[in-house]
């Protein structure tokens, strides 16, 4: 899926796109990934799967992610912040 994604897209398209995401990569049930999930604690997610998923990023949003962008990254709207950061530059 990488189509990239126009500066001003909603939270709520981000969410859906991060659901499918995480369901295709992590088998992680959709209803679970909530912008409060946390995605180690909540959606079992471990430092490789943060990688592959800052990867997934990455190519959802057509921008290259730096390390210090999504190493404070701990919930699933953090996420979603990354990606309107990303797109906003």
């Amino acid at each position: 899926m990488s189509t990239m994604m126009a500066a001003g897209i909603s939270d709520e398209d981000i969410l859906s796109r991060l659901r499918k995401v995480l369901q295709d990569t992590f088998e992680i049930e959709p209803t679970r990934v909530t912008p409060t999930a946390h995605l180690f604690t909540d959606l079992e997610l471990d430092s490789i799967d943060a990688v592959d998923l800052a990867i997934q990023v990455q190519d959802m949003t057509g921008m290259r992610i730096k390390p210090e962008d999504f190493k404070n990254v701990r919930t699933v709207g953090d996420v979603i912040a990354t990606v309107h950061t990303l797109l906003d530059r």
